[in-house]
């Protein structure tokens, strides 16, 4: 197991027609492209389905979780979704700079 850690911000994305907001982490630079390389090369890679994501096992402080990472083309790096169980029981919120670490 490969694991990667960075810190980032925390950010909101909603949809103008839909109620409901998804938070992100932005993994980009060479934590991105380490994450890709272990990826591609452990088969965690799941092109059939997901857009192209990273099955991966997410922690924030104590909080762990099994979740995936998708390609985001603007930074060239990855998409970390962050659940609102993980965002409560670490206390971080919008604007927050997260340290995460991924492993694959």
């Amino acid at each position: 197991m490969e694991d990667f850690t960075v810190t980032t911000r925390l950010w909101r994305w909603q949809s103008a027609t839909a109620p409901a907001a998804w938070f992100f982490v932005t993994i980009s630079g060479d934590v991105a492209d380490g994450i890709r390389l272990a990826a591609i090369s452990g088969q965690w890679l799941d092109g059939r389905k997901g857009f192209g994501s990273a099955k991966v096992r997410a922690t924030i402080g104590d909080t762990i979780w099994s979740t995936a990472v998708f390609p985001h083309k603007e930074s060239g790096g990855w998409l970390l979704p962050v659940k609102a169980a993980v965002r409560k029981a670490e206390g971080i919120v919008e604007g927050d700079d997260v340290t995460v670490t991924v492993s694959l």
